[in-house]
């Protein structure tokens, strides 16, 4: 079995809906705040949901897998 196929790389995005709004930030307007990591197939087959820092909103916050 391949690597990615049993350890994809998915990306978890913010659930506050929050968006960069620095003015001179190259990411001002984009999408929401994301984080990008590796996911066990076999251990969580189902959506990857994990509390973390969402910068904009100053908090931990929920972020949920984006597919």
């Amino acid at each position: 079995m391949a690597r990615t196929e049993l350890r994809p790389v998915v990306k978890l995005r913010s659930t506050a809906g929050t968006v960069p709004q620095a003015l001179g930030s190259a990411r001002a307007g984009e999408a929401p705040i994301t984080y990008v990591t590796r996911k066990n197939r076999r251990n969580d087959p189902d959506r990857l949901e994990l509390r973390k820092y969402d910068p904009v909103a100053g908090r931990h916050v929920a972020f949920r897998e984006e597919r």
